[in-house]
């Protein structure tokens, strides 16, 4: 999971020649919005991004009145229901983005490739590249699983706090989809272990019997995104996993290299 947006940002370089001052403040803030989890009070957004609250509240004044902001009856700011309509349709993209990276994976590797993301508790898959073999996944484009039973789940909670992932898991449950599903939280955190040790996570037969699905995180993403490779037990095999893990990473790099370097202005 790429690191939060407060934790470096204090460090970002000045804004290049050109750019809105106010836009980036006003974006930067509604980030830090974010990274605390949607409401916030000025005095922890003037702490954290060092602006004067003289500024913070007038930037927040202007985001209230656009409604990508609201004020709590507490005084505290919140995130508006205008910012889902952007991120609807940023997530869209996203897969748009991702199709012709998933495209080269199941050429240099046979088999489907899938993007993922974490929304809520919940995996959405945002885009798919079928391989052209005739064995369909039981992946589609929408579709919501639980994070417990796959690959892409492992990948994108492996470097979430181990309190949080329980959390999660309490909120959920944990309904086996197969024999092999991972069904306690101590059995998953041992699971998120291995894909930090490993740099990849497995899915065995645990959302599908007879399929396994490889994964790895997007590093840095704007969001956290995942890549996959699903196919039958009998093709991704022991042998076959050594050769696809090194694709997948570097398809990752890639599609990382493309999303956060897309809005740099030429």
């Amino acid at each position: 999971m790429p690191p939060s947006h407060a934790s470096t940002s204090d460090s970002k370089p000045a804004a290049p020649s050109g750019g809105v001052q106010s836009l980036e403040r006003a974006f930067d803030l509604l980030e830090r919005m974010a990274d605390a989890g949607g409401e916030v009070g000025l005095s922890e957004l003037s702490a954290s991004s060092g602006l004067p609250l003289p500024t913070i509240h007038r930037l927040m004044r202007t985001l209230v009145l656009c409604g990508y902001v609201r004020q709590q009856p507490n005084r505290r700011y919140a995130l508006g229901p205008r910012l889902i309509r952007l991120g609807e349709s940023a997530s869209r993209l996203l897969g748009t983005w991702a199709r012709p990276y998933l495209a080269r994976l199941v050429e240099e590797t046979g088999e489907t490739a899938n993007m993922a993301l974490l929304d809520g508790d919940e995996i959405v898959y945002v885009a798919q590249v079928p391989s052209k073999h005739s064995m369909r996944m039981f992946t589609e484009v929408g579709r919501r699983v639980l994070p417990h039973s796959t690959g892409v789940g492992k990948a994108l909670l492996a470097h979430t706090p181990p309190d949080e992932v329980r959390a999660l898991l309490a909120r959920t449950g944990m309904p086996a989809a197969t024999e092999k599903t991972i069904t306690t939280p101590d059995g998953f955190l041992e699971a998120l272990d291995q894909v930090r040790r490993l740099g990849y996570a497995i899915d065995d037969n645990e959302q599908e019997i007879g399929v396994r699905c490889l994964a790895v995180s997007v590093p840095n993403s704007p969001t956290s995104a995942a890549i996959s490779i699903s196919g039958p037990a009998g093709r991704v095999t022991e042998a076959a996993t050594e050769r696809i893990v090194p694709i997948l990473q570097q398809a990752a790099r890639d599609l990382s290299e493309a999303l956060t370097g897309s809005g740099t202005a030429g």
